[in-house]
């Protein structure tokens, strides 16, 4: 599956990070993560450090699917707005997922410490409103954080333009948010999780994946068997394909960076992420080498040669917005690319056992706008399971909420 077009940034910033050794013999271990992004990385660091045996495998190199494509925004903000998955499953629940995500960037920030030199910075969110009719929307949005404690502030134009240089109907202020490289901070902890036993193993092909009464077994292309309790398919978009069940839609998403700014980054840039309320959305966050990166301009393309295609358009339309929204600041592109997502109806993830498979086999779709912040939530969601603990996330981030 071609997940990308274009030139990444991260992917041309940082290169070939590490080259991790090829399979040649047959491994038993715990468990097997199927998948070298993100997700597969900060589920292997969780698990070796818990005392797990894990094998990391992925067919491209480490980093080279999706996460190179990733813009790496680290919100708790939900693309779903709380009150909306009040509606669908009561409020206790949607309190419960977007606590879980506020929770997890603080979690990721220790752990890029940890894994260190991982373009980890805090900012801030500015979430503000693309038109007038969308006030009374966030306005409620905003009560209802407000109630829960979450760390918010409304803002009215007046207040977005003098703070922020933006003209905006309004906007909800949010105090904690992250932006990290998630291409390095993937090659980071996995680097990490190999000095600390775990295998790695990167350009290794499957040929064959069996599900046994208690465990997993994978061939390789060359003939070297994995045997595992426990199998976890963190394969990006690509694990889809696992299931005949379709839980989700992909879609693509488009994204542009700048040439680092002569004189800085747009003053708003420099106190927070940017995104709106218009879906798809608009978003912009600064890199730490003064560029500007904007994304968007999501479509429901899900062929490799259309989007490929589509890239230069999108490219130029994003330039024009950023033309709009900074109208101070001249941004020139660097580079620009766009990548395959998906998105499921209710903008919450999928962790644990689908019920297709044995229970041993379990599943990471991080799917939606803050996948990385699922993902560090989704690592100790799957540690619990395999490890035979309730985990308070488990019914409403897994499969079974689809029938409710």
């Amino acid at each position: 599956m071609d997940l990308k077009s274009g030139y990444p940034f991260w992917a041309v910033k940082n290169g070939l990070m590490h080259a991790f050794p090829a399979l040649d013999s047959d491994v038993r271990c715990d468990v097997v993560v199927l998948g070298a992004g993100i997700t597969g990385a900060l589920i292997a660091r969780e698990l070796v450090a818990n005392g797990h045996s894990v094998c990391v495998l992925d067919k491209r190199d480490v980093a080279w699917g999706s996460t190179s494509a990733s813009t790496a925004l680290l919100q708790y903000e939900i693309d779903t707005p709380m009150t909306e998955l009040a509606k669908r499953f009561g409020e206790a629940d949607a309190l419960l997922a977007y606590r879980a995500c506020l929770q997890a960037i603080p979690v990721l920030a220790d752990i890029a410490a940890e894994a260190r030199d991982a373009g980890f910075a805090f900012t801030r969110s500015l979430y503000y409103a693309s038109k007038k009719s969308h006030r009374k929307s966030m306005q409620a949005e905003f009560a209802l954080r407000l109630k829960h404690g979450f760390p918010v502030h409304w803002l009215e134009a007046g207040d977005v333009r003098a703070q922020f240089l933006i003209d905006a109907p309004a906007a909800i202020l949010s105090d904690v948010a992250a932006q990290v490289d998630p291409y390095r901070l993937a090659y980071r902890l996995l680097m990490r999780a190999a000095a600390q036993g775990a295998r790695v193993h990167d350009r290794c092909r499957l040929t064959k994946i069996s599900a046994r009464p208690r465990g997993v077994e994978l061939t390789t292309e060359r003939g070297f068997q994995v045997r595992a309790k426990h199998l976890i398919v963190a394969a990006g978009y690509e694990s889809q394909g696992f299931i005949k069940q379709r839980v989700a839609r992909n879609r693509s998403s488009y994204a542009w960076i700048s040439e680092p700014v002569v004189g800085g980054v747009p003053h708003a840039l420099t106190q927070a992420m940017v995104w709106e309320s218009a879906r798809p959305y608009l978003y912009a966050r600064a890199t730490s080498d003064h560029r500007v990166l904007m994304g968007g301009e999501d479509d429901a393309v899900d062929i490799p040669v259309k989007r490929d295609v589509r890239l230069a358009k999108k490219a130029d339309i994003l330039q024009r917005k950023a033309a709009r929204l900074f109208p101070d600041v001249a941004l020139r592109p660097s580079f620009a690319w766009a990548g395959t997502f998906a998105e499921t109806e209710d903008g919450l993830p999928f962790f644990g056992p689908h019920p297709e498979h044995p229970p041993h086999v379990l599943f990471a779709m991080a799917y939606g706008g803050n996948g990385i912040t699922y993902s560090a939530i989704g690592a100790r969601l799957l540690r619990a399971t395999i490890e035979g603990r309730t985990h308070p996330l488990a019914n409403l981030f897994s499969f079974a909420r689809l029938g409710r």
